[in-house]
């Protein structure tokens, strides 16, 4: 991999070479959720291709996906079944007759209801691609119960989808958002031989073990302002917390925030350091 890969800047719709087998193309559907846009990863080379993530419905972005793998697209992979990450696949499928590879959520709330896999993947399944390539299935529930990433074996490259992104932090909300679990995961994470991430939004990522490390420190961090904002004042709700807790981020996001604060608070509420009576929270001793 060239060293300067993840200095390669984004630019929509326009297909990035990041290995000899592994392409990015980035949907023009940037926004508060999606950074820079969702990244299409496309594996392969000559008449072999699989696709990771083809993203939203749209068709400026499909036709992208078809002039990008020149060959006949023999899989599409999911890894989460987010409105920005798996709609596209129906449309893909439908002009290639490729295989569809992802697990189906549990939860109504903000998914993707098109999507109908022929195959749910098992943590540790290898699934095999063109030229010898393999991908490795990793279960990573924590942003979405469903949640997947894939391992590219032979390059210790690591499909992340919205697990880990490239500049900022991703929504955690449950009740199909869980932050044990997404701790859990990324901890998960640090165990793995990884070289480089590939992630759902935002540039490649060198040193991953570092950047895992430092997502683990960040919502510990956040964790900690929990506590102190329940042990500070009177049992609260979630407006008065988030305004304490998020006090680092633009009061129009705070809504959101609520959303990872209380991911945070039923942690807390499983662990025994917080209980809630009605809709106020507080800390337990």
């Amino acid at each position: 991999m060239s060293e300067s890969a993840e200095n390669i800047p984004i630019r929509p719709e326009e297909p990035v070479q990041l290995l000899e087998k592994v392409w990015r193309l980035t949907c023009a559907n940037p926004g508060v959720m999606t950074g820079p846009g969702t990244n299409t990863y496309l594996l392969g080379g000559g008449e072999r291709w699989s696709i990771v993530d083809p993203g939203p419905a749209s068709e400026r972005h499909l036709r992208a996906m078809l002039a990008a793998a020149p060959g006949r697209i023999e899989r599409i992979l999911i890894t989460h079944t987010h409105p920005d990450h798996s709609p596209g696949a129906l449309a893909l499928q439908a002009v290639t007759g490729a295989e569809l590879i992802g697990r189906t959520s549990g939860h109504a709330r903000g998914q993707d209801a098109s999507f109908q896999p022929g195959r749910q993947p098992e943590d540790g399944d290898r699934l095999g691609l063109a030229d010898g390539m393999t991908l490795r299935v990793l279960h990573t529930p924590g942003h979405a119960a469903n949640h997947l990433c894939y391992l590219l074996e032979q390059e210790r490259l690591l499909f992340t989808g919205d697990h880990v992104i490239h500049g900022s932090t991703v929504l955690i909300d449950p009740p199909d958002g869980d932050m044990s679990a997404y701790l859990a995961s990324l901890e998960r994470l640090l165990g793995e031989d990884l070289q480089y991430l590939a992630p759902g939004h935002g540039s490649l990522m060198p040193q991953p073990h570092a950047a895992v490390r430092a997502l683990i420190r960040h919502r510990l961090r956040r964790e900690s302002k929990v506590l102190t904002a329940l042990r500070d004042s009177a049992p609260s709700g979630l407006a008065a917390l988030v305004t304490r807790v998020y006090d680092d981020v633009p009061a129009e996001r705070h809504a959101l925030a609520e959303r990872s604060l209380l991911a945070h608070l039923l942690k807390l509420e499983a662990e025994g350091r917080a209980f809630r009576r009605a809709d106020e929270w507080r800390a337990l001793p």
